[in-house]
Parts: structure tokens; sequence; C-alpha cells
């Protein structure tokens, strides 16, 4: 006597395997705007706290730490002109915009030439394109 054999059949695992891969197409595709959403807020976000040491960094000095010093100047302290008379280290080691680059710092800046600029280079990593974010909205 032959036993009943149960299983699924080569069609249905088919049918199972192309259900799940357009499900998986359909989500993937509806989370790739958020993903480049999410990198601006982080940008945005990271900006924010570097312009709050800045101002903390000037408040203490009277000035802002200059192109050649850069935002390293919040990590370590400098040893250019001009130097800080108190000086705190604010930061541990700064943070990397969401495509793994230092953000760039210019002061004076060519965007702000009265104050300094600050943004990250985008996903291009090339500074002075179109794709490079600021931080607002």
């Amino acid at each position: 006597m032959k036993e009943n054999q149960q299983g699924f059949t080569l069609l249905e695992i088919m049918l199972v395997v192309t259900i799940i891969a357009l499900l998986l197409g359909t989500a993937i595709y509806k989370l790739a705007g958020n993903v480049e959403y999410s990198r601006h807020v982080r940008v945005a976000a990271d900006l924010q706290g570097i312009n709050t040491q800045l101002k903390l960094y000037e408040s203490m000095n009277g000035f802002y730490p200059t192109t050649e010093q850069g935002l390293q100047a919040l990590v370590a302290q400098p040893d250019t002109d001009p130097r800080p008379t108190r000086w705190y280290q604010l930061y541990k080691g700064l943070p990397k915009d969401p495509w793994q680059n230092d953000y760039i710092y210019r002061n004076p800046g060519l965007k702000n030439p009265n104050g300094y600029d600050l943004f990250s280079a985008g996903p291009d990593r090339k500074p002075e394109t179109t794709d490079d974010d600021w931080g607002g909205d």
C-alpha cells in the first residue's frame, strides 16, 4: 500500500517565491526616499550640534577657528594663531556625514563672507556641487 505523501509542488513554491520578491521590491521602492530623507535629517542634526559648539568656542574666545584650524579646534587645542585663550575640548571626535566624510568648514565662508560655511559635500563627496547639504529644509 502506498502512503499518502504530502508536500509542495514546484508551482506552489515558485508562486510563493514570486509573491515574496514582489513584496520585497515594493518595500525597497517605498523606503528608498526615506533613506535619503534620513541622511538629510542626520546632516541637519550634526550641523546644528557643530554650530552650537562653534558658538560656544566663539563666546569663550571672541573668534571662530580659522579655516586652517578647522573643526579640529573643537577636538584639540590649536597651536596656530589666533590661539584661543580659554580652550576646552568640545568634542572627543568629530562626527562624519552619512557618506563617512568630514564636514566642510571655512572661515570666512564663501557663501557667508561675514561668518563661516559649514556643510556636507553630499553623496558625490565633492564640495561646491549641486548635491551639497547645508542642513536646511
